[in-house]
């Protein structure tokens, strides 16, 4: 009897120790590979073009967050959780993408989607160029073909090691960045870091978040429109890492108001925008990830621009369960904010959530004179 536990307890310690080598090992191979990118990154313009904006001229501006080809209706996240009514807890099933169909499927859509509004500018969000989440599909070669005669800027910013995370459905290593893409020319683009969490476990799963900001010059102006693409944290309990990529945000932009230039922000803002917060009937509770912004939020001579149809169709989705409508959470938290020397209307293009567990805002503007 005694031989038999020492027996059970032998192979117990063994399986511990080799469970904690194995955790540990892990552990250092995320570590090994883990970097963030350096602030004020010079980006390359791909297919520069020469023609210049002009003052007075409406041009268009589309952002959207494509979700990695991953959010069909059906489709749920593991990081995500939430609530209905009744109380019942609810947490997204996958960690990456159903399948690779699904994942062609749905970029395939979005992309047409896009090039059925024929923009000026394109900001995209949450597209993969390598990764396992998404089946190693290229979205960003794939938005490229989608769209020729566009000058093209890259910024990378998720480039994990293998995330063995969830254990049933591992989101695994992935390749990502923000997408832009314009008509006109671009001097110079950049990549500014946002703040991150950076503690333990977060920094390993949270995007390397950042925005592209890029410099149009303006026919016979000395100002230049100032373009940014930009994708704010979404998993921040209590939105304190929010308030410091907004606190960034706002130096910038004021910073560049005061030179003289014209400034459009436009991206997945991962808030609540322009009192959206409850605008919108579901069966679930609030959830504990909303905060909000608005114009208060924002330094002088900048506004939001509230889409014509903002209190009727929302741009964001909750991931915790799969798409059903008036069932999920949906707010707007994707769209444009502009300097007061542009004149600016904004729609919420309504898809459904076919494609993305986002929708794709329109934005109309001129440049003053």
């Amino acid at each position: 009897m005694k031989k038999a536990v020492r027996r059970i307890l032998g192979a117990l310690g063994i399986f511990v120790l080799a469970t904690g080598l194995v955790a540990g090992g892990y552990v250092a191979y995320m570590q090994a590979h883990y970097y963030r990118i350096e602030d004020y990154l010079a980006l390359t313009v791909e297919a520069p073009i020469s023609t210049e904006l002009c003052t007075e001229t409406p041009y268009t501006a589309v952002s959207y967050n494509i979700g990695f080809g991953a959010y069909g209706p059906e489709y749920s996240f593991f990081m995500d959780t939430g609530a209905l009514l009744d109380g019942t807890p609810t947490q997204g099933q996958y960690g990456k993408a159903i399948s690779r169909d699904s994942v062609l499927c749905n970029t395939s859509g979005a992309l047409h989607t896009l090039c059925e509004m024929d923009a000026d500018f394109y900001l995209l969000q949450e597209v993969d160029e390598k990764a396992d989440r998404s089946y190693h599909v290229n979205q960003r070669l794939m938005a490229t073909q989608a769209l020729p005669g566009y000058s093209r800027i890259w910024a990378e910013n998720f480039h994990s090691a293998y995330l063995a995370y969830p254990l049933h459905d591992p989101h695994g290593a992935v390749l990502a960045g923000l997408a832009s893409f314009s008509r006109y020319k671009v001097d110079q683009a950049i990549r500014r870091s946002y703040p991150v969490d950076d503690s333990f476990f977060i920094k390993f799963t949270d995007l390397d978040r950042c925005f592209t900001l890029m410099r149009l010059p303006v026919k016979e102006q000395a100002a230049q429109l100032v373009l940014i693409n930009s994708h704010m944290s979404a998993y921040d309990e209590g939105g304190v890492i929010r308030a410091q990529q907004l606190e960034l945000l706002n130096q910038v932009i004021e910073e560049e108001y005061e030179k003289g230039n014209y400034v459009i922000v436009g991206g997945d803002f991962n808030h609540a925008l322009y009192g959206t917060g409850h605008a919108f009937a579901c069966r679930q509770q609030y959830p504990a990830w909303v905060q909000d912004m608005g114009d208060e939020d924002l330094p002088d001579h900048f506004s939001f621009v509230p889409a014509e149809n903002g209190m009727q169709v929302p741009t964001c989705r909750g991931a915790d369960i799969p798409y059903r409508d008036g069932v999920n959470y949906v707010t707007v938290v994707d769209g444009f904010l502009v300097s007061d020397n542009v004149c600016a209307k904004a729609l919420n293009v309504d898809t459904r959530f076919l494609y993305s567990d986002h929708n794709p805002v329109l934005l109309t503007f001129t440049l003053c004179a």
